[in-house]
């Protein structure tokens, strides 16, 4: 195969010019080399006339060669140059008429069956005609080429005469030999070698198929993913919000405790739209196929600015100031990100609460070894997992006395589709880690 930076067009116009090539050079060489009845003049104007069409249809190659009927007019021109120039150099006796094989096998691999065919028929209707006219007198020096000291063995007159004979019969039996080798080579490229470019071509569109629909499902997994995630985060304000209003409907409050209810009620909203907003910008980006690029230090940011606005009372202990070379480290993330991080702070502040009474998260982010990506390490201090459940959670949806499993399930599947990972494990001190790893952007 030619080099894959190619396209197909490129490939085609440089097996053409490579055949150009070709005749130039067994024109120069040919009759000295191999022997060739080279017409000079009439050769020159099929290589002048060759060399002009192949630059003309070099240029408009985009159009010519992605276009079934271009592409067959280009290589039947082709068939036609070849015979001409075959014709020119000899004929049925030149040791290259396989050549006329060339545009055969261009079109059995790019074109349906009948171009195929069609080459085949044309090719073997001028290799015959070829053969049908070839001079006695080259049948003759053919004949004494194979035995030249045919003549001097012999006697004179009759003899030498009846050894001509003998020896254009034997030419005659080889060139029908070479008829036949021809029409078997241009049988086996326009069967086989045709089918299992149209099986190839056949399972290339079912290939594409198949990756399209896996990008589609792919989206839609995202997509799931990111609703989940959203509706995690908004089924606590949601239900704050419940709380609330039962209570403003069972009792006449004062209006200091009204005032109180009402801004809870609207950091409560607020929650809810920021959720929303979220969502709908994760939607966009799923459709859109969009990955943004992000540094380190911004992905920080995003997270505590998140974090102060759904959990204002925790007690997050963030990283120290992020210097360089991990502050200038970008990562490839999408909307569905932050909420990931977030479903698996809030599940630590929840164990830290149960365990020591206090909401209280540490977070470390450091940079893995072999350019591997960033690594982020949220650590809690609750009684940790139970080791049944540890291998389990956030590969597959399991039930847990806690409600850690969908959570993680999601906020692993977020990571995966960005290459990332994410792993649990226990913290000698006490309490899990959940350890995320980020592929960082790579640098062309």
């Amino acid at each position: 195969m030619l080099s894959r930076g190619l396209g197909s067009a490129d490939q085609l116009a440089l097996l053409r010019a490579l055949g150009w090539l070709l005749q130039l050079l067994l024109t120069l060489v040919g009759e000295q080399a191999f022997g060739l009845s080279l017409q000079l003049t009439p050769i020159t104007w099929v290589l002048s006339l060759a060399f002009g069409y192949l630059l003309i249809t070099i240029w408009y190659r985009k159009g010519l060669f992605l276009n079934e009927i271009g592409l067959f007019s280009v290589l039947l021109i082709d068939s036609l140059l070849w015979t001409a120039w075959l014709y020119f150099s000899g004929g049925a006796t030149n040791a290259f008429i396989s050549l006329l094989l060339l545009p055969i096998a261009l079109a059995a691999v790019t074109l349906p069956l009948w171009a195929a065919w069609s080459l085949t028929a044309l090719s073997t209707l001028a290799y015959s005609l070829m053969i049908f006219f070839v001079p006695g007198s080259e049948m003759t020096l053919a004949a004494t080429a194979m035995d030249p000291t045919a003549i001097d063995h012999s006697a004179m007159g009759h003899e030498v005469m009846a050894q001509m004979d003998h020896g254009s019969m034997d030419m005659g039996s080889h060139y029908l030999g070479m008829w036949l080798n021809f029409v078997v080579s241009a049988l086996a490229l326009t069967t086989c070698v045709a089918l299992i470019a149209k099986r190839m071509r056949k399972q290339d569109a079912q290939l594409a198929y198949h990756r399209e629909a896996q990008l589609t499902q792919e989206q839609l997994l995202a997509l799931g993913t990111a609703s989940a995630q959203m509706a995690h985060q908004l089924a606590t304000p949601l239900s704050s919000l419940r709380l609330l209003l039962d209570e403003a409907k069972e009792s006449a409050l004062p209006l200091a405790q009204q005032t109180a209810t009402s801004e809870e009620m609207d950091v409560a909203l607020g929650r809810c739209e920021h959720t929303l907003k979220e969502l709908r910008l994760a939607t966009e980006s799923i459709r859109s196929r969009r990955i943004s690029k992000q540094s380190v230090v911004e992905l920080i940011q995003d997270l505590q600015h998140s974090c102060l606005l759904f959990m204002p009372q925790a007690q997050i202990h963030w990283p120290d100031a992020i210097v360089s070379p991990l502050a200038e480290i970008e990562l490839n993330t999408d909307p569905s990100v932050v909420p990931a991080l977030m479903a698996l702070i809030e599940n630590g502040l929840r164990a830290s609460m149960e365990h020591i009474q206090q909401a209280k998260v540490h977070i470390d982010v450091a940079l893995l070894p072999a350019s591997q990506g960033i690594g982020l390490r949220i650590r809690d201090f609750g009684q940790g997992i139970a080791p049944s459940l540890l291998a389990q959670l956030g590969n597959r949806l399991v039930q847990s006395p806690k409600g850690l499993g969908a959570a993680l399930l999601l906020s692993h599947a977020s990571f995966e589709r960005l290459g990332g990972q994410l792993i649990l494990a226990h913290h000698p001190q006490g309490g899990t880690v959940a350890e995320v790893s980020l592929p960082t952007v790579s640098k062309q």
